[in-house]
């Protein structure tokens, strides 16, 4: 439960409607390779396992990132300038963006999230502990596109995207995702994008961030079954799925999928599908770059004077463009 406040926090918008979640994961789960979005990891228990995940010794983008921003920080600082609108996408417990409070003295926060219940807890702190910084939480799933009401200010805006998230785009969906924060820019003001992006690296260290000893990053996957369940009214059982976590180094990325354990029927209103001994549910792709794939990426969507840091095994970069 969320601490009280002495004001109320604005109404949070809801992530999709329900008729347009439910027709998505039905047409996933009916595809010739079953698929359900990443996106659906992350209700308010997936959202404290992926918390958990981050604090793995397998799991290195987290630390790795947070490295970077403590070395430069003084770098990045003086690169973004301050007061700007720091618009945090996937914001989860906001705990990221409120590291970069003090070097940037942002005007107003706005951290988007698709876990509307997550938010609102992780934002009730935030108030409590920022009083000074305009707050304004936005529940919603900006995946395919992105609706920024009129209280989010157009000064200076900053989209922050930590952690790598853009690689569970497919390299066209990131392209047109960024393509998407370009227009959301003020033409002519010195608004651009944060990012954190995990670099190609050993496969061995890939394979171990996301199938951990400890089977948290597994709970974090066959918990997507429990959420599909209540947004589908489907009866998956996840006693019959196991997780896997592998790197597919033809496509560069990370893979995720839900592998059936014995032949399983699934069942949700109005349909069904039979599931093979081995089957598999494709759940999250996580794409590694290289510096020069992500400044062309960049540049293709409108941004430029490209800058990076590193840590000192350069398995991770966190990058700054600015719009063209």
């Amino acid at each position: 439960m969320a601490p009280q406040l002495a004001h109320a926090l604005p109404p949070l918008s809801q992530a999709a409607p329900e008729p347009t979640i439910r027709a998505e994961l039905e047409a996933g789960l009916l595809a010739p390779q079953a698929v359900v979005s990443p996106k659906y990891l992350y209700d308010a228990l997936g959202s404290k396992l992926f918390e958990a995940i981050c604090e793995l010794p397998e799991y290195y983008p987290t630390r790795t990132e947070a490295s970077i921003f403590e070395a430069h920080a003084s770098s990045i600082a003086a690169t973004v300038g301050q007061g700007v609108t720091l618009i945090d996408l996937g914001a989860g417990n906001c705990a990221k963006a409120a590291r970069l409070f003090p070097l940037l003295q942002p005007r107003q926060y706005v951290p988007v999230d698709i876990s509307a219940d997550f938010l609102h807890e992780a934002v009730a702190s935030l108030r409590q502990k920022f009083p000074g910084i305009a707050i304004d939480a936005i529940a919603q799933d900006f995946s395919s596109s992105l609706n920024l009401p009129a209280t989010v200010s157009r000064e200076r805006r900053l989209f922050f995207y930590p952690g790598s998230s853009l690689g569970n785009f497919d390299p066209d969906q990131a392209l047109q995702f960024l393509r998407r924060l370009r227009q959301a820019l003020q033409l002519g003001e010195a608004g651009g994008v944060l990012l954190g992006i995990d670099l190609v690296k050993p496969a061995a260290v890939l394979d171990a961030a996301y199938d951990d000893a400890l089977g948290v990053t597994a709970a974090f996957n066959l918990n997507l079954l429990n959420h599909v369940n209540r947004l589908l009214g489907a009866d998956f059982n996840a006693r019959h799925w196991q997780h896997l976590g592998f790197y597919n180094a033809a496509q560069q990325r990370v893979e995720m999928h839900l592998e059936a354990r014995r032949d399983v029927i699934v069942r949700w209103e109005g349909g069904r599908r039979t599931f093979g001994q081995g089957e598999r549910i494709h759940t999250e792709n996580s794409h590694k770059f290289t510096p020069d794939g992500i400044v062309d990426l960049l540049q293709r969507a409108g941004f430029g004077d490209c800058r990076m840091w590193f840590d000192p095994q350069r398995w991770f970069a966190v990058c700054h463009a600015r719009a063209r």
